[in-house]
């Protein structure tokens, strides 16, 4: 084994255990953070809600396809939210037997809610990083989920 390979894999185990870490402290970090603002969505609702609200309308299975998600999983997802006001079901213009979802206000209104509220928890945990550091993390995280979201695709 090559010099070059081993400091590669040791990189890419590094890599791992960061990921692993990230993803294990994010979800303490949810759970532990005792504002309101924060629990007023579910991580599957604030997710379907964004992507509507940056993707616009959209039927079920262009949703799940986007979300990487099982049909069946995002339509029990989406049930619940039309409940609770957060999505709007109307008739599907492509196909008259589906429907559109798309945010309602109060579910504009909400996801708002926690993304200034996580936001503002980032500004605090990241409050001793400069802007470049900031910066250089985001566009890094941003590379990182287009990979693995393009990974994820259908082929």
């Amino acid at each position: 084994m090559s010099d070059d390979a081993t400091a590669e894999e040791i990189t890419l185990g590094r890599i791992e255990t960061e990921v692993a870490l990230l993803m294990r402290l994010g979800e303490a970090t949810r759970r532990a953070t005792g504002t309101a603002e924060h629990r007023v969505l579910d991580r599957a609702a604030y997710v379907i809600l964004r992507h509507l609200d940056k993707a616009g309308p959209q039927n079920v299975s262009a949703l799940a396809a986007r979300l990487n998600l099982d049909g069946s999983t995002v339509t029990r997802q989406v049930s619940a939210m039309h409940r609770d006001g957060l999505i709007a079901r109307t008739p599907d213009p492509a196909d008259g037997r589906g429907t559109v979802i798309s945010p309602t206000p109060a579910g504009l209104q909400r996801m708002a809610a926690v993304q200034a509220a996580r936001t503002r928890l980032y500004g605090d945990i990241l409050a001793n990083w400069s802007p470049d550091d900031r910066g250089t993390l985001a566009d890094l995280l941003h590379r990182l989920n287009e990979a693995l979201d393009a990974r994820n695709r259908p082929r």
